[in-house]
């Protein structure tokens, strides 16, 4: 790791793209751009919810708790943003929807955007230890090192890159849990495999409604080699499927959730499998967005039944 970090220093001191004089404000909001908020957002909420359904398993669960963990987990995701942003700006050059983003457009210099990763990382990880657990930065660590050397290289290699990613993906709702009761439960398993599956349906209906964009910046997204889509929309349909029993596992065996959220998890989960169906019939670009909308609107509402119905 070491090697890589001195590299990236290295290429980042050779590359300082040109920007613009722009105010303090601006160039304010153009490093929280790059901490990516937005799905950053989705980081928190899980967490979140690994803190509320551990909270009545004999650990702690206080409010100074939550925002520790809240806190050191937004600033670990957020450096993997960071640095993940610093490593494909070349590739994100390339594409439409992310040319215009801080470091290919020129508004952050690539060595200040390596800093201010580096930066968030070491305070991040180093703040869930001390303030929560060494288990849960040690679950952060994971999360931050296998997306930035794995999963993100592996984008430009292998269509494998969106199974890989969803593992530190599924992380969050785990690390609330070991805020709790510094260990790994199995409903923290389950929900580790709730984000997991969900992350395949939600991920592919993005990659075919940009498959061009990914094309153009040298992403080996499977819509991009698939192009007739069957496989692609197969692979939608196989991880829809199974997201069902695992969503249920909350109420048998785990009893973490009631009947209400069987029913809740029951509909959820046959609409979002509709969707999938739908898309493998159209292979459209605008069943691949329904889709999508299904999968934003999907785990919200699952999350919530689950919290709502809490046994």
């Amino acid at each position: 790791m070491q090697t890589t970090t001195s590299n990236l220093t290295a290429a980042a001191t050779v590359e300082v793209a040109p920007r613009a004089t722009v105010s303090s404000t601006s160039r304010l909001a153009d490093f929280f751009e790059l901490t990516k908020p937005r799905m950053n957002f989705l980081v928190v909420l899980t967490t979140l919810v690994g803190l509320y359904m551990a909270r009545d398993a004999g650990g702690r669960g206080g409010w100074l708790l939550m925002i520790h963990t809240v806190l050191g987990t937004a600033l670990t995701a957020a450096a993997a943003s960071v640095l993940n942003q610093f490593i494909e700006r070349r590739h994100d050059a390339l594409m439409p929807r992310t040319r215009n983003r801080p470091l290919p457009a020129g508004r952050v210099a690539p060595i200040e955007a390596l800093l201010f990763g580096i930066a968030l990382s070491i305070v991040g990880i180093t703040y869930l230890a001390l303030a929560v657990n060494l288990l849960t930065a040690a679950l952060g660590l994971f999360t931050f090192l296998p997306y930035l050397f794995v999963y993100t290289p592996m984008k430009r290699v292998s269509t494998l890159n969106t199974v890989i990613g969803a593992i530190p993906g599924a992380i969050p709702p785990m690390m609330g849990f070991t805020a709790v009761e510094n260990a790994i439960p199995p409903a923290a398993w389950m929900l580790f495999g709730v984000l997991f599956l969900w992350q395949m349906p939600h991920f592919l209906a993005i990659a075919v409604m940009y498959r061009d964009d990914y094309a153009r910046g040298g992403y080996r997204m499977l819509p991009v080699v698939d192009p007739t889509l069957w496989t692609t929309c197969r692979m939608v349909i196989v991880y829809t499927l199974a997201l069902i029993p695992v969503s249920l596992l909350a109420v048998s065996p785990l009893r973490a959730s009631g009947v209400s959220y069987l029913v809740a998890a029951m509909v959820l989960g046959l609409g979002f499998l509709w969707c999938g169906a739908r898309l493998m019939q159209t292979r459209s670009r605008g069943d691949a967005r329904r889709l999508f909308f299904a999968s934003v609107i999907y785990l919200p509402m699952l999350l919530a039944a689950m919290m709502i119905d809490k046994q």
